[in-house]
């Protein structure tokens, strides 16, 4: 099994992160973005869209990170990261679909304006986007923040694909200066996460 990856994007330290912590061997294929490896024919090939992470396996070609995470856990049945009770799996999926539509495209504003940019001479951040995010921020982070008040993990007591999916959006957060400091209970889970031995595995 082969993961197409960069180890600085949030959505490749996702699909990694998957198969660290459900102990799936992959072999990681650094693909170089500064130097637009993802744009040759041989991987557009493999994702059209241009764009990492891919997972290749025995000539299963998958897409999307989080699509990844799905698959991987399904390869590991029983594992407590994504167990059978559908309600659970149900549970676990409406974070990581929150995550999807909400929660990284929030975070990537700022990964955007106030690293990404820097990084490829695109000028400085515009006041306006940081402004966006900041009021997108305000709209979606109590929400996780509120929820983990009174839990250590996102879903159940142990960490399952939510934890691992919501926690790669936050990579770069420091360096980006992602204003996460209100929100105590995140910060804390965030730390927790960080502590897991898959995110020190993937570590870049």
């Amino acid at each position: 099994m082969r993961l197409y990856h960069h180890p600085l994007s949030a959505n490749s330290r996702r699909a990694a992160l998957a198969a660290a912590h459900l102990g799936l061997p992959a072999e990681l294929i650094k693909i170089d973005l500064e130097r637009g490896e993802q744009r040759s024919p041989e991987f557009l090939a493999l994702n059209p869209n241009g764009m990492v992470p891919v997972l290749e396996d025995n000539g299963f070609i998958l897409t999307e990170s989080h699509a990844i995470m799905l698959y991987l856990a399904d390869k590991s049945r029983g594992h407590a990261a994504y167990p059978e009770d559908a309600r659970a799996r149900a549970d676990i999926n409406r974070w990581v679909f929150w995550n999807a539509q909400h929660f990284q495209p929030t975070v990537s504003i700022f990964v955007w304006e106030n690293l990404i940019k820097g990084m490829i001479g695109q000028g400085a951040a515009d006041p306006a986007q940081i402004r966006r995010g900041e009021d997108l921020l305000e709209r979606y982070a109590p929400v996780l923040d509120e929820h983990l008040a009174a839990r250590r993990w996102v879903c159940g007591d142990s960490v399952t694909l939510a934890d691992l999916a919501l926690g790669a959006t936050l990579l770069a957060a420091a360096p980006a200066n992602v204003p996460l400091a209100p929100y105590g209970h995140l910060l804390a889970w965030f730390a927790r996460v960080q502590a897991l031995e898959a995110w020190k595995e993937t570590a870049s």
